[in-house]
């Protein structure tokens, strides 16, 4: 709910594509600085704990603007304010619950290929009526009435994950961080990284994806339906893409049995980068709605296979910090990209900007897909 109220509240306020990728990027410094050390804690205290415990600052974070804003209108240094406390601890609650993971499928008695499939699924299907359900609120209230909703939804997390009841796993020469510091203690997850070219292999074409996809999403399409007033095609729309996302994730284990890690990476890759070329040219709500949903169904696979080699080559003493870095990716690469690719929005338009986008993802896939350290990925013992 919060990738469209955000950005929309923000435009409301402003008007300005810029203003928006500002404060969505500003907004990503602390998540950026604070993930590695908010995988330390994850490593340290325990998954399950900051998996409840992060969702329930979330949900303090989120009402503060509801509430401010009855006190007196949000002004957008406000709005930068609450949202730097809120991206702090925005990304600890899903780096948690990605550690915790592979107890949870010992305890099921299903493979990781499984147990990731039906994660990612279900956190994609959540994100699709996310939006839904914020436009809905946007269109029929006003945007504060979502941040309520939102809140409610995070608080439910935090009580889901108190029932969660599982041994947390860890490697017998597993080391405590002691009287190490936190910096040294959160640096072992970079360390970890550099050792594991099949890990690596996929980060970079996630950071690929995120310096120049998600800035179409937060800041590109978000102008075009403001600027045309039209809340719920946009909902609509990220809702086609998070369902089929969905759907490709719950298949991932299926095309493990058929296609090599490599070769689901390179389907993951030009599945996006070529439907985003129709996109680019705002054609008419169908076909949007159809593009998008090729778009979401070829990125379903990549979450699930993220976290299924990090799961196998990373001990479990550690996993919290190297999916962390995951969380920094997220977090840096859009912040490089968004305040330019809104100033770009504002000075060109949106069908240049995306076009760009468009080729400039098609470009950096095919790139990535011819590299010979994909061998790696394929030699995970899976």
């Amino acid at each position: 709910m919060m990738f469209l109220t955000m950005p929309w509240l923000t435009l409301k306020l402003t008007d300005s594509a810029t203003m928006a990728g500002l404060v969505i990027a500003v907004s990503s410094i602390p998540g950026l600085l604070l993930s590695p050390f908010m995988g330390s804690l994850i490593d340290s205290i325990g998954r399950r704990k900051m998996a409840i415990a992060v969702e329930a600052i979330s949900v303090i974070t989120t009402i503060a603007f509801p509430l401010i804003n009855g006190i007196t209108p949000l002004t957008l240094t406000v709005i930068l304010i609450l949202n730097v406390i809120r991206a702090t601890f925005g990304g600890g609650s899903m780096t948690a619950r990605k550690s915790l993971l592979p107890d949870v499928a010992r305890e099921a008695k299903m493979t990781l290929d499984k147990g990731n499939s039906i994660h990612e699924a279900l956190a994609a299907a959540a994100f699709a009526t996310g939006p839904a359900i914020a436009s809905l609120l946007i269109a029929a209230f006003d945007v504060m009435s979502a941040f309520w909703v939102s809140a409610g939804f995070m608080a439910l997390s935090s009580i889901f994950a108190w029932t969660i009841r599982v041994h947390e796993h860890k490697e017998a020469d597993a080391k405590e961080r002691g009287s190490e510091s936190w910096f040294s203690y959160a640096s072992q997850g970079f360390r970890a990284l550099a050792k594991l070219p099949s890990v690596l292999i996929i980060f970079v074409i996630v950071v690929c994806l995120a310096l120049l996809y998600i800035p179409s999403e937060l800041v590109v399409l978000p102008k075009y339906y403001e600027g045309i007033n039209d809340p719920n095609t946009l909902g609509l729309l990220l809702m086609v893409m998070a369902l089929a996302t969905s759907v490709g994730s719950l298949l991932f284990a299926r095309f493990t049995k058929y296609l090599s890690y490599a070769n689901i990476l390179r389907f993951t890759g030009f599945g996006v980068a070529i439907p985003m070329i129709p996109m680019a040219f705002l054609p008419p709500t169908p076909i949007m709605l159809i593009c998008g949903f090729v778009l979401g169904f070829a990125w379903g696979p990549m979450p699930p296979l993220l976290n299924t080699v990090i799961q196998r080559k990373v001990p479990p003493s550690m996993r919290g910090r190297v999916f962390s870095i995951e969380m920094t990716i997220w977090s840096a690469a859009p912040m490089i990209s968004m305040v330019f690719a809104g100033a770009a929005v504002d000075a060109f338009g949106v069908h240049p900007v995306y076009l760009a986008i468009a080729l400039l993802v098609l470009l950096a896939v095919t790139v990535v897909a011819f590299q010979p350290a994909l061998k790696d990925l394929s030699a995970v013992d899976v």
